[in-house]
C-alpha cells in the first residue's frame, strides 16, 4: 500500500479564484515535490512576497521556493507562455533548471486551438460559454480525438514536423470554410517556432507519474496544486459553463497518473465570499452597477450607498472593488456574491475534504451585515446540495441566514491580528468575524483550518 499521509491536495472549493496559490506557496515552503496535475494557461495564481507579486499560470507555486516542481500529464501546455514565464520568474532569482519538470505525455497547445475558441465563442453570440480564449477546450478536444501533439513530440524534431504536416492542413481547412477564419499562420512558421520551443523546453522532460510514486514511496512531502474551482469540473461541475478538465481531487490521479492511495489530505480554499468569473448559474450573486470614478471614492461611495440604502447592486460592485476581483490571466471583472455554503457542501461530497482555508475575510470588513447562504429552496423543497438536473439549478432560490458584520480594519491592524493570532488562533479575530467563521464550520461541519486577511503570504491566521 502507498497511502500517503505526507501528500495534500490544493483545491478551489468554488468558481476559482479563491486563493489556492497563495496556500500552495505556503504548503510548498515544506514540501519535497510541488505537482500541477490540470488545466492549462487558463487558470492563475497570484503569489504576494514580501510585496513582490508573482503571476503563475502553468509553473508550479513550489518553483518559488525553489522546490522541485513538476507538471502532469493532465495538464496543457502552451510553450510559448511557458517560455516566457520561466524567463519573468527567472528574472526576480527563481531557479527554474534542475526544478522544473514536464511530462512527455502532456499535451502542446498549438496556434489553431486558440482561434477555434475565439471563433467558436463568437458562433454562439449569447449563448457563449465565456472562456478565456487560450485554446484550453480545443486541445483537450483534439487529445480526446487521439490528434493530440505531445509534449514528446515538441522534442522530437522529425516526429514533430510529421504531425504539424498531417494536422495542419485540416485545420487551415475547418477554420477557413466552416468558421470563415484565415489568421493561421504558415505552416513553415509554425514548425519553426515549435521546434524552438521544443528545443529550450527539452532539458526539463520528466517522467512524472515514476517520480510522485518514487516520493511518495519515500514518504516524502507532496503537495498537488489544483488549477480551478471545483465547480468547473467538466464532469460534475456547472456545465457547460465549465473548464475542459477534472477539477476534482480525482484528478490527481488521471492528471498525474497515480492511484486514489497517493492522496493524503484534501484541503479546499473557500473566498469569504463568491466569486465567478464568465457565464453559468451563481444563485448568490449580487447585481452590479458600475460607477466610473476614481477607485478610493467609489469604495466609500459604494459602501455609503450598500449600507444606508440597501442596494445590492451598489454592495456587488463594492466586494468586486474592495477585493480587487479581476481575473489573473484575463483580467476580466469577476462576478460577485454572498458565501454559498450550498456550493461548499455539494464540494465536499465530490472530494471529501479533511479541511478548509478561508481568504479574503478582510475584504467584508466595515459591512454592517454579513448574508450566509444555507441551503436552497426548489419550489416547496428545501434542499442542502446542488442539484444534479441543471434545469432544477438554475430555479434555486438561495436561503439566507444574517449576521452581524465587523469593523473595518487598517492594514497595520490585521496585522497585529495576524501577531495575535499565532497564540490564540481564531480567537484573535474581531468577534463577529470569529462568528462567522464559527457558523461556517456548524453548517458544513468540516474544519476551518486557517483564516486569510491580505494578499501576503504571512497574513494568514491558523486555527492552532
Amino acid at each position: 500500500m502507498h497511502n500517503s499521509p505526507n501528500s495534500t491536495v490544493i483545491l478551489g472549493a468554488q468558481w476559482g479564484d479563491e486563493g489556492k496559490g497563495k496556500l500552495v506557496d505556503v504548503l510548498s515552503e515544506k514540501a519535497d515535490l510541488v505537482v500541477r496535475y490540470h488545466g492549462g494557461n487558463n487558470a492563475g495564481h497570484t503569489i504576494v512576497r514580501d510585496g513582490e507579486v508573482f503571476k503563475m499560470h502553468l509553473l508550479p507555486a513550489g518553483l518559488i521556493w525553489n522546490k522541485r516542481s513538476v507538471i502532469g500529464a493532465g495538464v496543457v501546455i502552451d510553450p510559448k507562455v511557458l517560455l516566457e514565464e520561466i524567463k519573468t520568474i527567472e528574472g526576480k532569482g527563481v531557479k527554474v533548471k534542475g526544478n522544473l519538470g514536464i511530462d512527455p505525455r502532456a499535451h502542446i497547445i498549438m496556434p489553431w486551438h486558440p482561434l477555434f475558441d475565439a471563433a467558436r465563442e463568437m458562433k454562439k453570440g449569447d449563448k457563449k460559454i465565456g472562456t478565456t480564449g487560450r485554446g484550453i477546450g480545443p486541445a483537450y478536444e483534439d487529445k480526446c480525438a487521439r490528434d493530440g501533439i505531445r509534449f514528446e513530440d515538441l522534442i522530437n524534431p522529425q516526429i514533430l514536423e510529421a504531425k504539424i504536416a498531417n494536422l495542419y492542413p485540416l485545420k487551415q481547412e475547418i477554420l477557413e470554410k466552416v468558421f470563415l477564419v484565415k489568421t493561421l499562420a504558415p505552416e513553415k512558421q509554425i514548425l519553426e517556432d515549435y521546434i524552438a520551443y521544443g528545443k529550450a523546453l527539452s532539458l526539463y522532460t520528466t517522467d512524472v507519474s515514476e517520480a510522485v510514486d518514487e516520493a511518495i514511496k519515500a514518504d516524502k512531502v507532496v503537495v498537488f496544486e489544483g488549477a480551478h474551482g471545483v465547480l468547473l469540473d467538466i464532469g460534475f461541475g456547472t456545465y457547460p459553463f465549465v473548464t475542459s478538465s477534472h477539477a476534482l481531487s480525482a484528478g490527481v490521479g488521471i492528471g498525474v497518473g497515480v492511484g486514489p492511495q497517493a492522496l493524503g489530505k484534501v484541503e479546499g480554499v473557500v473566498k469569504a465570499y463568491t466569486t465567478r468569473v464568465g457565464n453559468g448559474p451563481f444563485p448568490t450573486e449580487l447585481p452590479l452597477e458600475t460607477v466610473k470614478e476614481d477607485m478610493e471614492y467609489n469604495l466609500n461611495h459604494l459602501k455609503e450607498r450598500s449600507l444606508h440604502k440597501n442596494d445590492d447592486s451598489f454592495l456587488g460592485e463594492f466586494l468586486r472593488r474592495q477585493g480587487f476581483e479581476f481575473g489573473t490571466t484575463t483580467g476580466r471583472p469577476r462576478r460577485t456574491g454572498w458565501l454559498d455554503l450550498v456550493i461548499i457542501r455539494t464540494g465536499n461530497r465530490l472530494n471529501y475534504y479533511t479541511g478548509l482555508h478561508i481568504t479574503k475575510l478582510d475584504v467584508l470588513g466595515g459591512l454592517e451585515t454579513i448574508k450566509l447562504c444555507t441551503h436552497y429552496k426548489i419550489d416547496t423543497r428545501k434542499v442542502d446540495y446542488i442539484p444534479a438536473l441543471t434545469e432544477e439549478f438554475n430555479q434555486v432560490e438561495p436561503q439566507y441566514i444574517t449576521l452581524n458584520g465587523f469593523e473595518n480594519l487598517s492594514f497595520e491592524q490585521w496585522k497585529d491580528v495576524v501577531e495575535e493570532g499565532k497564540l490564540k488562533g481564531f480567537h484573535a479575530l474581531p468577534k463577529h468575524a470569529y462568528d462567522y467563521i464559527k457558523m461556517i464550520e456548524k453548517y458544513l461541519d468540516i474544519p476551518v483550518l486557517s483564516v486569510s486577511v491580505g494578499p501576503d503570504r504571512s497574513a494568514i491566521i491558523w486555527k492552532q
